[in-house]
């Protein structure tokens, strides 16, 4: 399997996240979770824990190929830690120079966890702004 990815064009930091799934799972109580399908149809689920505007915890799930789990794994890896404000900058070329580069037909994976991002903190946005 490495070898293939290898092959494929993926770096071993990309393969290192896939094969260990770094940040893989699920968050009881999260302070907002959402699923998202991309046109691919790979489906991501990001969980976030946020205290005082803060990621204290993220973890993600995914249905997919290896470069929906590294782009993944790279982007929590990204905002854990983060206020929200500077999780929401995190760009598609923020998670490519994380996992150092990843192959072009893979591109769409970075979109996939990006856009999930970007609609979990709409939906933490909401939820919040109801109550």
């Amino acid at each position: 399997m490495v070898e293939l990815l290898k092959e494929s064009g993926f770096s071993d930091k990309a393969i290192d996240y896939y094969a260990r799934k770094v940040n893989v799972g699920i968050i009881k109580d999260p302070s907002v979770s959402f699923s998202y399908t991309g046109h691919c149809g790979d489906t991501m689920i990001i969980y976030l824990k946020i205290d005082s505007n803060i990621i204290v915890d993220a973890k993600f799930e995914a249905i997919g190929c290896a470069g929906a789990f590294s782009a993944g794994s790279a982007l929590i890896e990204i905002i854990k830690g983060q206020n929200i404000l500077t999780a929401k900058n995190i760009t598609e070329e923020d998670i490519i120079e994380h996992l150092h580069g990843m192959p072009s037909s893979k591109i769409d994976c970075v979109c996939l966890a990006i856009t999930t991002l970007e609609k979990t903190f709409k939906m933490y946005t909401e939820k919040n702004e109801a109550q």
